[in-house]
């Protein structure tokens, strides 16, 4: 592959190991063509789009062996479920990724075309490169590594609506519990802690959000007329939002869960070069870097709606709204959160204005105790593909709520939560690109993972 991959020497290798070194080439054209598809699924422009992104993805299924392949809905973006049935005795593993990916932005701020993918230096360029088309070319190349005859059975769920929040994951789940049924599911969406350094990822936070509206008036006024007697919305709008911190910058909201985080060191330098964050900007927050990512909750105000400075004029605002984005903590009840987050910006409204809050998304954080056979296997799996480094057990500040759905579904299935992306990636973002050489590891761990698997 270019030179991007590790080595793959007869000494640590099965032969699907060494045929896995031989296809690596085909896997990254097929993820190349993958990537050109523009399978925004927030976008319904796009719609046809997401529909050939899983057309697609479910001919590369069929074509590498799978006995039964599905384009499947339940009320949402296209998934296609592919099943390879278990050899007696031996267990069955799902393999998760999705096809649907982020709106680009303007497309002008790339480098290169967002969907026309792009090799530069050490990485591949294009949205939906890493996040998460290249999620779906690792099974496929771990698949294709047995010759399509791996040793435990495979199911590859791909699904095409999860940058939109798997609003219908939960019916397919149920439609297709049997299909989908498995002893061990890898989650193929998260990253790894560095580039040369694998992880599995133990936990994620968990979001809730809501709308806060403030009202004082019942319609505009002057402000030299009426100004200094009753506040404007926005007044009371700003004070209100800075009450969910303190002097600190510690999250203020009462009945919060906060836990405890991986004792993993975050340097300062590779913080400051990864949030893109101004020079003399202080930290915000108690404790560790991880521990703030990781296991307490945080608040962002992430829009708002007011007249602009073009449209303004010198009357006294009558109403604004904001959305306010809490993440949530690891073993957080999700509800009681949200609860939490309503029922301080209610009691906190000053000068008796009027507040209405509608809440709105939420989500449940993931915790997992990542110890058992399946677990085991899996990090034996990353400290040979990654040339003994062994893998660490990370958080992530970010959430992937539909987790707690396979968790739920699938109470005695072991959940390994696996990624290719890396700290440069900008999954979401300008430029997302994936690292070439991590992306070989990635394959590589995968194919020993399901030959470990089959050894327990």
């Amino acid at each position: 592959m270019h030179g991007h991959g590790p080595p793959y020497g007869a000494d640590m290798s099965p032969e699907a190991v060494q045929r896995l070194h031989s296809i690596m080439p085909s896997v990254l054209s097929d993820l190349k063509d993958l990537v050109r598809i523009p399978s925004v699924g927030a976008d319904p422009a796009r719609a046809a789009d997401v529909r050939r992104s899983a057309d697609a993805v479910a001919a590369l299924l069929r074509d590498a062996g799978f006995a039964e392949v599905d384009v499947v809905e339940a009320g949402g973006g296209p998934a296609v479920i592919a099943n390879h049935p278990a050899p007696e005795g031996a267990p069955t593993v799902l393999l998760y990724a999705h096809h649907d990916v982020q709106p680009t932005g303007d497309p002008a701020a790339w480098t290169s075309p967002p969907f026309e993918p792009t090799e530069r230096g050490e990485r591949l360029y294009g949205r939906g490169a890493a996040d998460d088309k290249a999620g779906i070319a690792a099974h496929l190349a771990a698949f294709r590594a047995y010759d399509s005859e791996p040793p435990v059975g495979v199911t590859v769920f791909v699904e095409g609506e999860e940058e939109s929040g798997s609003a219908s994951l939960g019916a397919l789940l149920d439609t297709y519990r049997e299909r989908l049924a498995a002893d061990v599911i890898v989650i193929a969406d998260s990253s790894n802690w560095d580039i040369g350094t694998p992880a599995l990822t133990t936990t994620l936070r968990g979001l809730v959000d809501c709308v806060v509206e403030v009202e004082t008036l019942k319609h505009s006024v002057h402000s030299g007329m009426w100004g200094g007697v009753f506040p404007d919305a926005l007044m009371v709008l700003t004070r209100l939002l800075s009450t969910l911190h303190d002097d600190s910058g510690e999250v203020a909201v009462a009945g919060l869960h906060a836990t405890m985080a991986a004792d993993v060191e975050y340097p300062a330098d590779r913080l400051v070069a990864e949030s893109g964050v101004l020079p003399g900007v202080e930290q915000i927050g108690k404790g560790s870097v991880v521990e703030r990512l990781w296991a307490k909750p945080s608040i962002a105000v992430i829009g708002i709606d007011a007249p602009s400075i073009a449209e303004s004029s010198n009357t006294l605002v009558p109403r604004a709204r904001a959305k306010v984005s809490m993440r949530i903590a690891p073993g957080s009840d999700t509800d009681a959160s949200m609860d939490a987050l309503v029922a301080h910006l209610e009691s906190h409204a000053p000068w008796g204005a009027k507040v209405t809050v509608t809440p709105n998304d939420r989500g449940d954080a993931y915790e997992v105790d990542a110890t058992g056979p399946a677990y085991d296997a899996a990090r034996e799996a990353f400290r040979e593909a990654w040339d003994g480094v062994a893998p660490i057990d990370m958080g992530v500040g970010g959430s992937i709520p539909f987790i707690a759905e396979f968790a739920d579904r699938y109470p005695g299935a072991a959940v390994l939560v696996t990624g290719v992306e890396d700290p440069d990636t900008r999954a979401h973002g300008i430029d997302e690109g994936l690292h070439l050489g991590e992306f070989a590891r990635v394959c590589l761990a995968e194919t020993l993972l399901l030959s470990k698997l089959a050894e327990r």
